[in-house]
């Protein structure tokens, strides 16, 4: 959908579903996500319609994903950093006990 202009000087690589990825620093993981040929970051808790980053402001919340093992960020607010983990998120957050 989305492609970069130019060629970054610097990569950093972040794993989204457990493919490596290549982002320039700085940039938001929801950047990154819309550059994917398949863009969603979550899947909705009720009918599991799959929602994509829209205002990219961090007004709308359909950008959340698990970012490292936290559930619902707002990927459009999240930079990268080498090593980070994606996973795209299922339905409604599961809250700890």
């Amino acid at each position: 959908m989305f492609r970069k202009l130019h060629e970054p000087a610097e990569t950093v690589t972040i794993q989204v579903d457990g493919e490596p990825l290549t982002a320039e620093p700085g940039e938001s993981v929801a950047a990154v996500l819309l550059r994917q040929a398949v863009v969603w970051s979550r899947a909705t808790p009720v009918k599991g319609n799959r929602r994509a980053p829209y205002c990219m402001i961090g007004v709308c919340f359909d950008c959340l994903a698990q970012v490292d093992g936290i559930a619902s960020v707002q990927t459009c607010m999240t930079p990268v950093r080498d090593g980070m983990t994606v996973q795209r998120q299922q339905g409604k957050r599961c809250l700890p006990s």
